[in-house]
Parts: structure tokens; sequence; C-alpha cells
């Protein structure tokens, strides 16, 4: 059925959903690893061997093997111990390889007694003793090759601005097994996140300078993927580019300033600056790498870590999809990726939260059941715990989720693990749709820009209801398009999807036959550009603006705080639930925390737009300035603040 015009099903769907719908602990059950008690993992890396013990690295430089991870006691027995902050293990004919402070190791167990007893350098890396110079991985290649990522190091007084201060420090790395060294791409930053899918090599980063927001980077050799640091050693006779910094900075301005007593000036966000995005430098720069996926910071993670894709038989509808880790935010993502005009792109999801650290690594048991490694010290997380092995169980009952997002000449096509109300999903009024991207510039982060809405104009419902294909006005290549189906349900039991909201990277649009509408169409498109100018309707036919999806912003009286209920839509719009809770520690300090300072509601609005995170020595997270939020809502966050101390 084609929905398009008023006596296509605009109007609502009459039947009353009343029933709670499901959630995702109904279908994926976070379960405790015993550890031996006084056992400190602070995992960084997991590996599953041969035999079906669990290899288990943590960055206090311990290797445990867990045999029978998944029963009820697991038996941990130590295998090595005196490493350096071990961030990744991979297993490759008989033995163990691992990315430690320094080198790539080769650990054997000759005698098989239990314990590794032959500890060989592989290949030796360049590090200065920078506290953040860490290594991740190995991943291994088709060909039996490491890849590895190299951590920035970070200064102490100018923690916004992290340096390649030895080579190849930002740089992923191919390993022969001989040990010789092949730089292969550059431009990152922190990046924890590496994983080998089908052969390729994908990595994600943290948000911090030039990096605006997370996302999935598919890394061929010579990519420049956003951070300038490592262009530091582009002049090396074996660097696989040339890009330098002088290049990148004639282009867009590292702004680099100083007080009046020498000291760096930390770059802010400007709200009304002409900003330049990575998509329009690539026009010029053609060796930059776009995120096949971008994560919204705050919304799908802040601190992106490990990818890994998920096996047939496992997790049910999702096989040959990818999950990735977040450290930050303690919780799982998943992504479906496609190949548009021969690029990777696709959409993201949340998948399941909760975990009592933060995710860091991730292996599947052979029984298809998911083990989650964590840690928080230094990093910050949240959860209750500062590390633990967890594992994430399927009850073999299927979600209603969106299993797809795929690009179409016109808009989306959406498909489902199970077949859709049709009623409710040929409402128009079921589906929401806007995009946004974010800037490049030497700032810490960025917040969401070029907002704009983008209107359903018509969906066609298949006949078997399990997919939905949306004409979406306004696509916008290059760009994230935000995509929700709040309004639709499922045949079965009428529950709305576990989780309504896809974020698709639209870094191309597919060619081929677009649906065709017929002429009482109404055409409605709103633009809302966050930074340029207010809300306005672009075209408007029979349509009234409130219908067409813009809510009228409920008044806070002025006489007495705004309850938590009034003021959680805007800490959601802002992010700040990403880090902030209002009663529990999480990457920042609870609100009720903040409350007891007694600052004014003038000085909490301040510390929104420009943080000051010496005033919190104790967050390893420095929170960046985010000068984005209107003054009118700062306040009313920083009323019901301060109400927590009344």
């Amino acid at each position: 059925m084609l929905a398009g015009s008023p006596s296509w099903a605009q109007t609502s769907a009459s039947k009353v959903f009343t029933q709670e719908s499901a959630k995702e602990e109904d279908f994926f059950k976070i379960m405790r690893v015993p550890a031996p008690e006084g056992t400190v993992l602070e995992i960084g890396g997991l590996a599953m061997m041969p035999n079906g013990d669990l290899a288990v690295t943590t960055r206090r430089g311990d290797i445990y093997m867990v045999e029978n991870p998944t029963s009820l006691r697991p038996h941990f027995r130590k295998f090595a111990s005196g490493l350096h902050e071990v961030l990744g293990i991979a297993y490759k004919d008989g033995a163990l390889y691992c990315a430690q402070r320094g080198e790539l190791t080769k650990l054997l167990d000759t005698n098989q007694d239990g314990k590794a007893d032959v500890f060989q350098t592989i290949a030796a890396l360049p590090v200065t003793g920078n506290y953040c110079e860490y290594n991740y991985g190995p991943k291994i290649a088709p060909d039996g090759s490491f890849f590895i990522t190299c951590n920035l190091a970070f200064p102490e007084d100018e923690w916004w601005r992290p340096y390649s201060r030895a080579p190849w420090r930002g740089w992923m790395l191919r390993i022969q097994e001989n040990g010789q060294i092949e730089p292969w791409a550059t431009g990152m930053r922190s990046p924890a996140g590496i994983g080998m899918v089908d052969g390729e090599m994908f990595y994600a980063d943290n948000q911090g300078d030039w990096i605006g927001s997370g996302g999935i980077i598919h890394v061929k050799k010579g990519s420049f993927t956003g951070n300038p640091a490592g262009l530091a050693w582009t002049n090396q006779p074996n660097s696989p580019l040339k890009l330098t910094q002088e290049q990148l900075f004639a282009k867009v301005s590292p702004r680099i300033q100083k007080n009046e007593n020498g000291q760096d000036i930390r770059p802010m966000n400007v709200v009304t600056e002409n900003f330049t995005t990575l998509f329009e430098l690539k026009k010029s720069i053609p060796e930059i790498a776009l995120p096949a996926v971008w994560l919204p910071h705050g919304i799908l993670g802040i601190s992106n870590s490990e990818i890994l894709s998920i096996p047939e038989n496992t997790f049910g509808p999702f096989a040959g999809q990818m999950l990735i880790g977040d450290q930050g935010q303690s919780k799982i993502m998943r992504v479906f990726m496609e190949k548009v005009n021969g690029e990777y792109q696709g959409a993201a999801w949340d998948f399941r939260s909760g975990f009592q650290s933060g995710v860091l690594r991730m292996a599947w048991a052979p029984d298809g059941s998911l083990f989650v490694g964590e840690t928080n010290r230094g990093w910050g997380s949240a959860g209750e715990a500062a590390q633990g092995l967890q594992r994430l169980v399927w009850n073999n009952k299927v979600p209603f989720e969106m299993l797809a997002v795929r690009a179409m000449p016109d808009g989306f096509e959406v498909e489902f693990t199970k077949p859709v109300d049709k009623k409710s999903a040929a409402d128009l009024a079921s589906y929401s749709v806007e995009s946004f991207i974010y800037k490049y510039h030497p700032v810490y982060g960025s917040p969401p820009v070029n907002n704009e809405k983008c209107a359903v104009k018509a969906v066609k419902v298949s006949d078997d209801g399990m997919k939905v294909r949306i004409v979406v006005d306004n696509l916008r290549k290059n760009y994230i398009h935000n995509i929700t189906l709040a309004g639709v349900h499922e045949t079965e039991n009428a529950f709305s999807l576990v989780h309504p909201t896809a974020y698709y990277t639209l870094n191309n649009i597919p060619d081929g036959p677009k649906l065709t509408l017929p002429p009482s169409t109404k055409k409605v498109t709103l633009v809302a550009d966050s930074n340029k100018k207010a809300p306005v309707v672009k075209k408007a036919s029979a349509a009234k603006v409130g219908s067409a999806g813009i809510s009228p912003v409920a008044s806070v009286a002025t006489s007495k705080a705004p309850s938590f209920e009034l003021v959680k839509p805007l800490l959601a719009k802002y992010t700040c639930l990403a880090c902030h809770s209002p009663d529990k520690r999480q990457v920042g300090p609870a609100y009720s925390e903040v409350a007891k300072r007694k600052y004014s509601d003038e000085q909490i609005v301040k510390l929104i737009h420009d943080p000051e995170p010496e005033n919190w020595p104790e967050y390893a997270t420095p929170m960046p300035p985010m000068p984005q939020v209107p003054k009118a809502d700062a306040l009313k966050i920083a009323a019901w603040i301060n109400s927590l101390n009344k």
C-alpha cells in the first residue's frame, strides 16, 4: 500500500497501543563471569583459543587463560605477567600475539606447562614515555600480517592538543611476522576501536580535537582520517601519503594562539563562524577517508571501541552485521553497512546498554554468547564497577527492530525483523527524518550543525509487512540522517520498536527508479539550521507547521525550578546524559554533586559554555565546551541542578 496524500492514510492509526513494549533486556541478558577474589582484570584484550579457553589480557600486564569460561565456575589460570599495558591480543598458529607498550610481542608455551615461557619481540614501537601512548591490537589480516593502531601523546598542560612525539604515533601500522613495519594510514587520535571485518580494516576514534564525533572508518592504505598530528611523519620515505600539516593548515587554521603569558589558548567552538566539514575538505584533499557510519557523540557512545562482525547462527537475524562497543557509556551499538558507488555507508542503532564498566573488548564464545571485557581506570565510564568480565546471552527470541536501512534514490528502505502493523506503518505521522553533520576544526569535538528537517512525503509498505519504502524530501549527500519510526508497531502484539531511531550516513545517493507519486501529494520541507537561522517553513501546502513535526517548546515558570521530566529532553538533546546522571558518578560527576558546589545559575551556564576541568581533577575525561547550548536552555538546566541541593 502506498501513502502520500491525506486519502492515503495520513490520519493517525485508530488502534490504541497500551501494552508496554519490549526492551533490550527482554532479549539479551548480561551475565557475570565470576573471577577469583582479588583479581583485578581491567581488560585490554580478549581472544578465544581453539580449545575453548578464553585469553584475557589486562592493563596491569597480566594474561589469564580462562578454562570453561561460559560455565558457572570458570577457572582462571595466569599465563603470563610483567607485561606493560596489554590492550589487545590475537591467536595465530599456536601462539598469542599482543600489543603492549613499546612492542608487538609473541608468546609461546613451549613446554606445555600452561604458562608462557618464550616472549619474542616481533616489532619495537617508538614511544617517549607519555602516559597516553597506548598501542591497540593486533588484528590479523587474511595473509597473516598484523594491524595495530598507535595512540597520540597528550600533554598535561595542553590536554586538548595531542602530539605525535615519536615516529608513527597516530598511525595504523601493518607488521609482518619478520618484524617489518609498514605505515598504513594516519589521522588517528585515540584509536582504541579496531576491527578486521571480511578481510578489511575498520577503526573507530574518540571525539576530540579535529574529530567532531566518533564513527567507523574503512581504512585503506594511504588514508587520512582527520587528526593532523600524525602528518608529522609523512616526510619519511616509507610513508604511504605525502600530505603535510602545512598543506592541511593552509585550508583549515589550527588556531594556535597564546595569551600574554605565552601559554597556549584552547580553541573554542564559535557558533557564528564560517566552518568547513570533512567531506567538503575531501574535494581538495582526496586522501581523506570519511566515516562509513558516523556514531553521533553522546547518543551512540562517546568513546567507541572494539569492532567485530556478528557470525552466522548468532544473535538471531543480525548475523553479518557489526557490533561496536563504547567505553564511556558502557554499552554496545549495532551497525548495518552496504556499499553504494563502491563506498561503505549505513545505519547505526543502540543495541545493549547497562554493562558494569566501560566496554573495551569483545569476543565470541563457542556457544554464541559474547564475552565483554571492561575497564574504566583513567578514562571514566558509566556503571558501578571499575573493571570486569561479563557475557551477553541471547534468549533466542527475536526483538522487533529495524533489521536494516538501505539508501534509495528518493529516500530509504527499512527492513524489519518482524512484520509491521500495516496501518501504523502506512501513517506518515509514524515517521520523522532530519539530517545534520559535524564541523571539521581544531576544537575538542563539534556540535551537530546544518540541521535540517526532511519531510516524509510517502510510504509504501510491502505485502508481507517486512519492509517499508519511505520517500524523503531534502536528502543530503554526506550527511547523517536521523530516521525515527516512533509510530510503527509490529503485527503480533502491537509492540513499538525496541530502538525506534537509526542514524544513517548517506555518503552516496544511489541511482535507480524512484517511487511514482500521485499529483495530489503535498510537500512540506522544514529547515532548522542551528547555526545560521531560526527554523522556517520553506514550502507548505495544506499543512500546519505543528502537524509537520514541530512542537512548541513548553514555557518554564521562573518562580520555581523546572522538574527533571521537563529538563530531561534538554539533557538528552544536548547529550548531557552521555556523561552525567542525576545521582550517580559516570564519566563526569553526578548533577547532585555539582549542586553541592553551590554555583549560581549564571555560573553553571558559564561552565556549560566554557568548562573548567581543573575544578574536577578526579575525573579523567574533560568536558568539551558546549557554547551551542542556548542560554535560555542552559538556565533551565542550571536551575534544575541547583534544585537538587534544596
